[in-house]
C-alpha cells in the first residue's frame, strides 16, 4: 500500500491541474536601489524599464530621496550592517573609507565590453581603493559659472571667462532685479555637508583657507574662514533670492531654469538639464564661465562622483553589479542621448563623451567641464598644507557630522539669527570638541 502511495504522489507531481504539487518556477531577484532625487537619476529610474526588459529575472525596486536625507538612510543601513539596499548612491568621499572598513563589494570581474579605462582617471581614482574600484560613476562633476547672457547684454555686463568672486559680486547688484522676480546670483543656503558646505568649503580655500591644520587643529575662526563665509553670507543676503537657507541644489537649479536667477554658481553637471528644453525656460540664454575663485584657484572647485555601490551586506551582488554595469555604460549614454539629447547625457564619466562630436555639437560647455573636473586636485585643496583629502570635504569618517553642523550655523547666519563671527566661534568649538573625542587632539 506504501509502494501506492508514493506512485501516486510521483504521478501528481507530473499532473498540470494540481499547482500545488507542480514545480515551482524561480522567483525573480529583487535589487533595492536607494538614489539621490537629482534629474539625472529620476532619467536612470524611468529608463530602467529597458533594463528589466532584457533580464526578466531581475526586478528594481527604488528609494529616491532628497540629498541630505539619502546620505543619512545610506549610512545608517550601511554603518549597522542592516542589509536593506542592494545598490547605494555614494560619493568620492564615501567610497575610500567604507572600502577601507570592508561596507562595499569591490568590482572584480568588470567586462571587457565597459572599457573601464574609458572613465576619466580622476574619476576612477576616487572610487578606488588599495587599487580597486569599489564603484563606478554613474556622472561626475565640478563647479562652474552659470549666468543669462541676455540679463548681462542689456546691463551692458561681460562676464569674464575665468571669474573672481569680487567680480561676481559686482555683476551681482547690477544684474539684481527682484521687483521682476531676477535675483542677481542663486547660491546654496540649505544646511549640510554636501549642500550649502559643498559650495562654502571651496570658497574658503579660494580665500586661502583650510579646514584643519597639519595637528589637525580646526581653523574655522582663521581669517580665511571669516572673510570667505562673511562673503557667501552677505552675497546671498544682497542679491539672493528670499528663504535662501531652503534652497539646496534642486532648488537652485529649479530657480535658474525657471529664470529667476540672473547668476548661479554650483555643479557643472547642471549644465545638460539647462540646455533641454523639456526641462529648462532658459535654453539658448545660458552663459557658462570657469568656477570662480578669489586670492587663489588652488581648491576653488569641488570634484563629485555620484556612484553606484553594492553594499558587502547585499545577498544579490553579482545580479546588482550587472545593474551598475549597465547604467554606466556607454550604451546608457547612448540611450539617454537618444531619449533626451546628447546635451542632458550623464557628464563627466567617460573620455568617449567628450571626443564625441555629437556631443561636442549640443554641449557648447563640455571644454569647461573638463577642464574643471580634471583640474581639481583633492589630494591638494588649499595653498596651506593640510594632512587630509578632499575639497569640499575632508575624508575622515567624522567630517558628516561636522560639515553638517558647520553647515547649520552659517545657515543660522545667512537667515540673519546670527553673526557670521558666532557662527564660526560656534563651528570652531563643537568641531574641536569632536576631534578631540575622536582621538585627532590632545
Amino acid at each position: 500500500m506504501k509502494t501506492h502511495i508514493l506512485l501516486g504522489l510521483a504521478s501528481a507531481l507530473l499532473l498540470p491541474g494540481l499547482g500545488m504539487l507542480a514545480p515551482q518556477a524561480d522567483a525573480a531577484t529583487t535589487l533595492t536601489i536607494a538614489t539621490v532625487n537629482n534629474p539625472d537619476m529620476i532619467v536612470m529610474q524611468r529608463l530602467s524599464a529597458k533594463f528589466e526588459a532584457t533580464h526578466p529575472d531581475i526586478k528594481l525596486n527604488w528609494i529616491t530621496l532628497e540629498e541630505n536625507v539619502l546620505r543619512q538612510r545610506v549610512t545608517t543601513d550601511i554603518a549597522t550592517h542592516a542589509g536593506g539596499m542592494d545598490i547605494v548612491t555614494v560619493g568620492v568621499y564615501e567610497v575610500p573609507l567604507w572600502a577601507k572598513r570592508g561596507w562595499l563589494t569591490p568590482f572584480t570581474n568588470i567586462p571587457a565590453s565597459y572599457d573601464v579605462d574609458d572613465i576619466l582617471k580622476p574619476v576612477l581614482s576616487g572610487l578606488s581603493y588599495d587599487g580597486k574600484p569599489f564603484a563606478l560613476p554613474f556622472y561626475a562633476e565640478s563647479q562652474m559659472t552659470y549666468y543669462r547672457t541676455d540679463l548681462a547684454q542689456k546691463a551692458g555686463v561681460t562676464v569674464p571667462a575665468e571669474p573672481t568672486w569680487p567680480q561676481l559680486a559686482a555683476i551681482a547688484d547690477k544684474l539684481n532685479d527682484p521687483k521682476n522676480g531676477i535675483y542677481g546670483i542663486c547660491l546654496r543656503g540649505k544646511a549640510g555637508w554636501g549642500e550649502n558646505m559643498g559650495q562654502i568649503g571651496p570658497v574658503v580655500n579660494g580665500f586661502g583657507g583650510r579646514w584643519f591644520d597639519l595637528k589637525w587643529q580646526p581653523q574655522l575662526t582663521s581669517q580665511p574662514w571669516e572673510d570667505g563665509v562673511k562673503f557667501y553670507v552677505d552675497l546671498l543676503r544682497k542679491d539672493g533670492p528670499p528663504g535662501a537657507v531652503s534652497n539646496g541644489y534642486n532648488e537652485t537649479l529649479a530657480l535658474f531654469a525657471a529664470g529667476h536667477c540672473a547668476m548661479w554658481v554650483d555643479a557643472t553637471v547642471s549644465a545638460g538639464f539647462l540646455a533641454n528644453p523639456k526641462q529648462s525656460t532658459v535654453v539658448g540664454k545660458v552663459g557658462y564661465a570657469a568656477p570662480p575663485y578669489t586670492t587663489t584657484k588652488i581648491g576653488s572647485h569641488y570634484l563629485w562622483a555620484w556612484s553606484l555601490a553594492v553594499p558587502s551586506t547585499s545577498h544579490n551582488a553579482a545580479a546588482a553589479q550587472e545593474f551598475i554595469t549597465w547604467a554606466t555604460s556607454k550604451d546608457y549614454i547612448k540611450l539617454v542621448a537618444d531619449d533626451q539629447g546628447w546635451a542632458s547625457v550623464p557628464p563627466g564619466t567617460r573620455t568617449s563623451t567628450y571626443q564625441s562630436p555629437d556631443y561636442q555639437k549640443a554641449a557648447p560647455f563640455a571644454p569647461i567641464v573638463l577642464n574643471a573636473i580634471d583640474s581639481a586636485d583633492p589630494h591638494h585643496p588649499s595653498i596651506l598644507p593640510v594632512p587630509y583629502t578632499g575639497i569640499q570635504y575632508v575624508g575622515i569618517p567624522e567630517f558628516q557630522g561636522i560639515g553638517t553642523s558647520v553647515g547649520q550655523q552659517i545657515a543660522a547666519a545667512i537667515a540673519g539669527q546670527k553673526t557670521v563671527k558666532a557662527a564660526l566661534a560656534e563651528s570652531q568649538s563643537e568641531t574641536a570638541r569632536v576631534m578631540r573625542r575622536a582621538g585627532y587632539l590632545q
